[in-house]
C-alpha cells in the first residue's frame, strides 16, 4: 500500500488548510452560538469546488478521487465541523448518489446545480420511528398516473432549511416492506413540502437540521431514483460512501483538539515550566498523537479502495467507527489538557468535544457500525 500523497492531493489539502484557517476560523465561535452558518461563507466554499469534489467535470464538479475528498474534509473539520456535515452531505449522500444511480436528465437538471455549489442537497432517511431500523419507513409515496404522492414526516435532517433539494426514501409498496423502499428527488417549494422545526443541537450547531413534512406532495414519476423498488438499496449504498465521510470529519474533529491541546501545553506554565514538561501532559499527547494516527489510515485506506473499485463495506465501517470513537476520546482529554480554559468556549476544544458526540450517532451509529462489520467477517 502506497503511503505517500500525490502532488493533487497535498494541493488539495492545502487549500483547504488555508480555507479553513482564513475563512472559517474567524467567527466559527459566533456561528456556534448563534446556531446559523454564513451564507457567504457557503458561496465561498461553492467557489472553492468543496461542495462536489467527487462530481465529474461535465456535471459540474472537480473529478477528484474519494481520497482527495478525505483530505479536504479532515482539514475543514478541524476547524468548523458544522461545514463540515454541510460538505458530507452534499458531497457523499446527495452527488454521489445521483451520479452513480440518476439518470442523464436528473444529472442535467440536479446533480449540475448541486456539484457546482448553485444549490445545496438533502438526504432524507431516518422518521420518528426509523433511525437504526431504516426499513421502517413511514413515510409513502402512492403511484397516481404521471406522478407520486408523497406523505410522510423526515426528522433530524442536515441542511433540512437551505436545501433546495432533496432526496426522500419512501415506502411505495408495505407488503414488500424494505424490497418496497424508492428514492425520490423532491424539490424545496412544492406544494405540500413544510420545513419544521429546528433542532437545539449539542454540536455542530452551525448546521441546520430540521423536520421536513410531506402532505401530498406531487413528485413526477422521473424523478424516481433507479428502478421499483432500489430505494433501499440506493440508501445503504449511499452511506457506505458517506461513512467515509464521516469518518474523515471525526478524524478532522480530533486532529483540530490535537493541534491546539500541542499549542496550549507549550504555552501553558505550572511549577515554573510548560505543562508540556510534565509526564502526565507528555502521555496524554503521546497517546492522542498515536489514535489520531491509526484514525487517519483506516479512513485513507477506505477511500483508496473505494477509488480502486474494491469492496470497501467493512473498511469503511471500521473507520467510521474508530475515528468516531477516537474523536470522542481525544477530544474530552483536549479539555482535560486545557483544565479550566478548556471548559470556556474561547479555547474551542469544548465545541470539539460537543461536536465529536453526533459521529458516533449519525450515517449510522458505532453500534451499527459493529454489526456492518460483523456481518462482512461472516460471509
Amino acid at each position: 500500500m502506497d503511503f505517500n500523497l500525490s502532488e493533487e492531493h497535498l494541493a488539495v489539502r492545502a487549500a483547504a488548510r488555508d480555507f479553513a484557517q482564513t475563512e472559517l476560523l474567524p467567527g466559527v465561535i459566533d456561528r456556534d452560538n448563534a446556531q446559523h452558518f454564513d451564507p457567504v461563507l457557503l458561496r465561498k466554499m461553492a467557489e472553492m469546488g468543496f461542495l462536489g469534489m467527487m462530481v465529474a467535470p461535465e456535471y459540474g464538479g472537480g473529478g477528484m478521487d474519494t481520497l482527495a475528498y478525505v483530505l479536504a474534509m479532515e482539514e475543514i473539520s478541524k476547524v468548523d465541523a458544522s461545514a463540515g456535515v454541510i460538505m458530507s452531505v452534499n458531497n457523499s449522500l446527495v452527488c454521489w448518489g445521483l451520479e452513480k444511480y440518476g439518470t442523464e436528465a436528473q444529472k442535467h437538471q440536479y446533480l449540475t446545480p448541486l456539484a457546482s455549489g448553485e444549490i445545496i442537497g438533502a438526504f432524507c432517511l431516518s422518521e420518528p420511528e426509523a433511525g437504526s431500523d431504516a426499513t421502517s419507513q413511514h413515510t409513502t409515496a402512492r403511484l397516481t398516473g404521471d406522478h407520486y404522492l408523497l406523505n410522510g414526516t423526515k426528522n433530524w435532517i442536515t441542511n433540512g432549511n437551505t436545501s433546495s433539494v432533496c432526496v426522500v426514501m419512501a415506502q411505495t409498496d408495505v407488503e414488500l416492506k424494505h424490497k418496497g423502499i424508492n428514492a425520490f428527488i423532491v424539490e424545496k417549494g412544492w406544494e405540500g413540502f413544510l420545513v419544521g422545526k429546528k433542532e437545539d443541537k449539542m454540536g455542530i450547531r452551525a448546521s441546520d437540521t430540521h423536520t421536513l413534512m410531506f402532505s401530498d406532495v406531487k413528485v413526477p414519476a422521473e424523478n424516481r431514483i433507479g428502478e421499483d423498488g432500489f430505494g433501499f438499496k440506493f440508501a445503504m449504498s449511499v452511506l457506505n460512501g458517506g461513512r467515509i465521510g464521516i469518518a474523515a470529519q471525526a478524524l478532522g474533529i480530533a486532529a483540530g483538539a490535537f493541534e491546539l491541546s500541542l499549542k496550549y501545553s507549550k504555552e501553558r506554565k505550572t511549577f515554573g515550566k510548560p505543562i508540556a514538561d510534565h509526564q502526565a501532559i507528555q502521555f496524554k499527547l503521546s497517546e492522542m498523537a498515536m489514535k489520531i494516527e491509526a484514525a487517519r489510515l483506516l479512513v485513507y485506506k477506505a477511500a483508496r479502495l473505494k477509488d480502486e473499485g474494491k469492496d470497501y463495506i467493512q473498511a469503511a465501517a471500521m473507520a467510521k467507527l474508530y475515528a468516531s470513537e477516537v474523536a470522542m476520546w481525544v477530544t474530552t482529554e483536549a479539555v482535560q489538557v486545557h483544565g479550566g480554559y478548556g471548559y470556556v468556549k474561547e479555547y474551542h476544544v469544548e465545541r470539539f468535544m460537543r461536536d465529536a458526540k453526533i459521529t458516533q450517532i449519525y450515517e449510522g451509529t458505532s453500534e451499527i457500525q459493529k454489526l456492518v462489520i460483523a456481518r462482512e467477517l461472516l460471509k
